[in-house]
Parts: C-alpha cells; structure tokens; sequence
C-alpha cells in the first residue's frame, strides 16, 4: 500500500499547464464495465481547449527540450518511482474503468513502468553524425532534434500502456505531448500519467490531455498545424482516415498508426502440444481477447488437430469469469454494451456459416463467456474479421504449406505465432509469415519494452520502443560549415 495520497480532481483536465474543467458544454460519464456503476462526470474538451492546449506544449517544449538529457531522463526516473510507489491506485483503475482482470492490470503496470524506465535512457542514446565530405575546409554535421509538439490518440483496451507507450519516450527525447485518450478510459488512458509526470517533475505545459468527443475534436486534433507528428493506436478504418488528414490536409505531418490485428496461432506437426495449448490460452484470453495481437486464428496441421482441441477446450472450459476485482478472474467483462452487441453478431454469424460450436455460453452482464469453434474455414467471418473479444476460431490446415497459407489469408499483418520443436524450421516459417511480429514457442501478445513494435498491411506503419522510437520522435538536421573561401561555379 502506498502512503502518498490518491490523485484528487480527476474530472479536471491538464491544459497548458492549468488543470480545470473542459469548455465543450459536453459531460463523459465514465462507467465500470463490470459493476455499470458511473465511476465520475467529466467535462469535456472542445476545438478551443485543444487550440490551447498546442499552443501551451509548443510554448514550453524549447525550454524543454533545453534541460538537457539527463535532466529529462531523472524526470523518467522518478515517474518510475511513482509508478511503484502508486501501484495500487494505477492498477485499480484499470480494473474499475478498464475492467481489467488483476492479471492484465498487474501486466498492463509492468509494461507502462517497462517504458518509462525504458524511456529515462533514450536522452542519451539521441546522437548525432559527423558525415565525411569532399569539399576542403568544408564540416559536415547531423544534429538529432526532437520533432517539436507529439499528438497521440491511444485506445481504451490497454489504456495506460498504450499511451505511456508514446507519451514516455515522445518527452524524454525532448517533445511536447497532447494526448487524446479513449472517452471509454480518460483517467487510466491519460489523466494518471498527467498527474504522475507532474508529480516527478516535468515542467507546467509539456503534456496536456483533452477528453472529448471524436465528432467535437478528432479530425482537429490531427488537422491542428502545430503538431508534427500524431501517433494513433486503434482501428484500420479510424488509422485510415487519420493518414489522410495527415497527408492530404494543408499542414503535412509524420504518423505512426498501430491498427488491427487477425493474428494466427500456427501449431506445426511436431510441436509440443501441452506447450502450444498453454500459450494460445493466454494468448487469446488475456483482458478478455480485446487486445490488437490477441490470437485470433488458431491453425493447426491436421495430425494434431484434434489432440490440440481437445486439451485447448478442457482449459478453457474452467477458465474463472466474472468479477475482474477478484485476484482468480480470468476473463472479466468487455469495456460496454457496444462491444458485446458486436460479439453477439460475430457468434451467430459465425455459426449460421457452418461453424461448429466447441465451447460456448451466454453473457452474464457484460462478461462473455469464452467461445470456441471448429469446422472453421478461412471464408467465414469468425475467421476473415479482427474479433476484440473471447472468441476464437480453430482451422485444420493439411501440411505446414497449407497452413503459412492460411496465415497469411489476411488484410491484417500485426502479431502471429508458430510452434514446432525444431527450432530452426520455425524461424524459417516465421520469416514467410507477413507480419510485423512473429514468436516461435511464445504468444503473439508482445511483452518487451524495447522491441520493434508494429505491423504491416492493414495493420499499419510505423514502429515503437526501444532506439525505433527515438527514429521515430525525432528528426535529423543536416549543418554544414565551411571553414575556409571555397570556389563557386557562378
């Protein structure tokens, strides 16, 4: 239990450098998945507070960018510290807002506090270049500078980790952040690392947070000509128009967009079945499936097909359901009404196109029972379409070929899987995989804070973490000097 006092006014939004309530005339009620009860009553942002809040992080980010590494990287450090001092209260609005399972909570901490301590090491990992050049008396230097001011607009299925994501290592490289955190989430999505970066000192305006409405400030928030750069996690059909402005509207910026996923689950012929159930378990049942990497198509070359389902099914069956609050929940509720609409569809579809029900049952509230289908072809929806929920779909493939095939019959390209107990052939099969992520032996769902997050196809560009992200929050400056009179042509 930590001693420091819990962060009060959390229906007061950070806007240059002035914490207080949103102008648009619009209130969020944040509601807990689980309980329905309303959590708090936000005042929203409108297009003025967004106006303000660029305009404040472009005011303070020079004097920011000013303080040198290692004062933005003790900053890092102590948002470290507060997130171990302040576990407790993070993860426990993850679960009563999130409706996070304590296990995806505990996880989604541990990733967060990854990247932020992660991120206390980039200021110093930002260097430049001495270039070589054929001109005599002629110096040729590159200068790595921070883009200026870093939109980020993150999602509600990993709130905290998926901002913190951006938002960490954006400010240590020396940017100004706005971030535009899922209505579903405001407070674990970007109100907590407000206050906790406040509190490990990063000066007044550096990050702002506007909560609004999509149709009041979305398109804004990305059109604003003070941004260089947004970084976007979400939806293909949201990236898609968000590229668009980025690129068509009349101030050009850098995106980086991490969309959806259909992420197969390859289990080869000789793969250790025991091993290859265990991962797919938590791999797709993790926070319920609503992850982008969760597994979604589970394939498995047909000697072992009906070994792998039988175990597969008997694990799943006991999986505890229900209240995320209890430390033993597995799979807990799906974050609103919206998104279990969208999985009652899913199933009867699913089987009104052929597929064989394996595991099944009836939402108790918002808490989906786990679902599984056999008999599945890559046609059927249950198989084609990004699935954010506890149901997967089981595919029998009649040789490794046909099974690579299956894999990447997809729109999608993010995180896949292989298991196989040669070693050697699954990295061979995982580099015919089109994906931005393969694991051999492991889950799809990846856990490093310095890894090349990202995906290709329709699940987008750009990558994440690690010296990726300083490729991406910063920018190179070509300066030359000519030291002594040199010709010229004319």
């Amino acid at each position: 239990m930590s001693s420091l006092p819990a962060y009060q006014n959390l229906t007061l939004l950070p806007i240059a450098g002035q914490w207080r309530e949103g102008t648009s005339g619009r209130t969020l009620d944040v509601a807990d998945p689980f309980t329905g009860d309303t959590l708090l009553s936000l005042p929203m942002a409108g297009r003025e507070d967004l106006d303000e809040a660029y305009r404040g992080a472009r005011d303070a980010q020079p004097e920011w960018a000013a303080m040198g590494p290692t004062a933005r990287g003790d900053v890092m450090r102590r948002a470290v510290a507060l997130f171990d001092a302040r576990k407790d209260e993070i993860t426990g609005w993850l679960v009563r807002e999130a409706g996070s399972t304590r296990i995806k909570a505990e996880i989604e901490w541990g990733s967060a506090r990854a990247i932020t301590q992660e991120a206390a090491s980039l200021p110093g990992r930002m260097h430049g270049r001495i270039l070589p050049t054929d001109v005599p008396g002629k110096e040729s230097f590159v200068y790595r500078q921070p883009l200026g001011v870093v939109g980020v607009i993150s999602p509600w299925n990993f709130p905290l980790h998926l901002s913190a994501r951006s938002v960490a290592p954006a400010l240590a490289l020396g940017n100004a952040v706005v971030v535009k955190p899922a209505s579903d989430t405001p407070v674990s999505g970007g109100l907590l690392l407000a206050r906790l970066f406040e509190e490990a000192g990063l000066p007044a305006g550096v990050l702002s947070v506007v909560v609004g409405a999509g149709s009041d400030i979305g398109d804004a928030f990305v059109e604003h000509p003070i941004p260089s750069f947004v970084s976007f996690t979400g939806s293909t059909a949201v990236g898609r128009n968000i590229g668009r402005i980025a690129s068509g509207g009349e101030h050009l910026k850098h995106v980086a967009l991490e969309l959806g996923g259909n992420s197969p689950f390859v289990v080869l012929a000789d793969a250790d079945v025991e091993a290859a159930v265990d991962a797919a378990v938590v791999g797709k049942f993790l926070h319920q499936g609503q992850i982008c990497m969760a597994i979604n198509r589970i394939i498995v070359e047909a000697p072992l097909v009906e070994a792998f389902t039988q175990r597969f099914v008997e694990r799943v069956r006991v999986l505890p359901c229900g209240d995320p609050g209890k430390p033993e929940t597995v799979i807990g509720p799906v974050i609103n009404d919206q998104q279990l609409a969208g999985l009652k569809d899913r199933i009867a579809r699913a089987r009104q196109e052929g597929a064989r029900v394996l595991l099944g049952g009836e939402p108790q509230g918002n808490v989906m029972p786990p679902h599984v289908f056999g008999d599945v072809t890559a046609e059927m929806g249950i198989a084609r379409e990004e699935i954010f929920g506890p149901l997967v779909s089981i595919q029998s493939a009649r040789d490794a070929e046909h099974a690579l095939e299956l894999a990447n019959r997809s729109e999608y390209g993010l995180s896949s899987a292989v298991f196989t107990r040669d070693l050697s052939r699954g990295v061979q099969f995982a580099q015919r995989l089109r994906a931005g992520m393969t694991h051999v032996n492991d889950m799809p769902v990846n856990d490093e804070a310095n890894a090349p997050f990202g995906g290709e196809k329709n699940s987008g560009i750009g990558r994440f973490n690690g010296d990726w992200a300083i490729e991406e929050f910063t920018t190179d400056h070509w300066i030359t000097v000519q030291s002594v009179p040199r010709g010229y042509p004319f």
